[in-house]
């Protein structure tokens, strides 16, 4: 894809930042993260090869913003899959179903998410805020199962439920799970939802 200079002139700081992101996401998910270069990102958004360096500084500054952006439309989907649930368990289920369907949904940036050696989310406040944002939501909800039942340990239950989404995740992500429930949408999703579930139904029944 190519620009004129009239065009990229022509777009705000914000549009430009979207589109150089955009092309970031089309090379990982068309090559992978290997294939992710300052000049490949310039090169595939049509906008100069300094472009990119002004708006992320290097590589992983990019990566930093496809995580930023993750961590804050997996916060706004788990937010909104509970907002008219009030059971604790099926908070936690809808929680569970959100994470997993926007993994499902953005693999690029799941993967980028939670790979330390790519990111190092210290030297990124803002990232570090959001990704604590959306696991203080799972925490939270977690917690009101916890009082419910009890639970000595909630932080186990916090990790064991974090831990369930997770691995169910990546697991479809890496077609390991595709023997069992297919690789269609519907049956993946009806899948999960079992899972979801059958933790659910221990956690009422413990």
């Amino acid at each position: 894809m190519s620009r004129s200079d009239a065009s990229i002139a022509a777009m705000s700081a914000p549009d430009l930042r979207r589109t150089v992101l955009d092309a970031s996401l089309e090379v990982i998910e068309q090559k992978g993260l290997g294939a992710l270069s300052m000049r490949e990102v310039a090169r595939r958004a049509g906008v100069s090869h300094q472009a990119p360096y002004h708006h992320f500084g290097d590589r992983e500054g990019i990566l930093a913003a496809i995580a930023l952006d993750g961590f804050t439309r997996l916060h706004a989907a788990m937010a909104k899959a509970v907002a008219k649930l009030s059971d604790p368990v099926d908070r936690l289920n809808a929680v569970g179903g959100a994470y997993i369907a926007f993994a499902v949904r953005y693999p690029s940036h799941f993967k980028i998410m939670f790979r330390s050696e790519m990111v190092e989310m210290e030297r990124y406040p803002e990232l570090h805020a959001c990704a604590d944002r959306a696991f203080n939501l799972l925490t939270s909800i977690v917690g009101e199962v916890a009082s419910r039942r009890r639970a000595k340990d909630p932080q186990a239950l916090v990790i064991a439920s974090w831990s369930l989404a997770h691995g169910v995740a990546t697991l479809l992500l890496e077609g390991k799970l595709d023997r069992h429930y297919g690789s269609s949408p519907s049956r993946r999703k009806a899948g999960t939802t079992a899972v979801l579930e059958a933790f659910g139904a221990l956690l009422r029944d413990g």
